[in-house]
């Protein structure tokens, strides 16, 4: 099994009568479990069809983004900080645009 889970599973487990075996990660190994942990929630996003479970997914997602700045010794308003200095150079989404190829200048033809 072996997986990174919010720190109340192991008592939720105990409350439903079972055993959980857990293990306290540090270091490369936490990092490591983090980033597995994050594939875990795009992918469940990704497979997520309603609304409500669209929502719940992402919060997911921001909770190990949350654990991952703060491993970093950053916090979710760095990223949140970061985010909006990126939208303001880059834009958003909001225009929904695919680029579909660059063609070269006329110029370098």
């Amino acid at each position: 099994m072996g997986k990174l889970v919010r720190d109340k599973i192991p008592d939720i487990i105990r409350a439903s009568g079972r055993i959980p075996r857990v293990t306290t990660l540090a270091g490369g190994p936490y990092r490591a479990a983090l980033l597995d942990k994050l594939r875990e929630e795009v992918d469940e996003l990704i497979a997520a069809h309603r609304t409500d479970a669209v929502i719940e997914e992402a919060a997911d997602i921001l909770e190990v983004l949350v654990a991952i700045a703060g491993e970093r010794g950053a916090s979710v308003d760095t990223i949140a900080d970061t985010a909006q200095r990126k939208r303001a150079e880059k834009g958003g989404f909001d225009m929904r645009l695919r680029l579909d190829g660059v063609d070269p200048t006329p110029a370098s033809r």
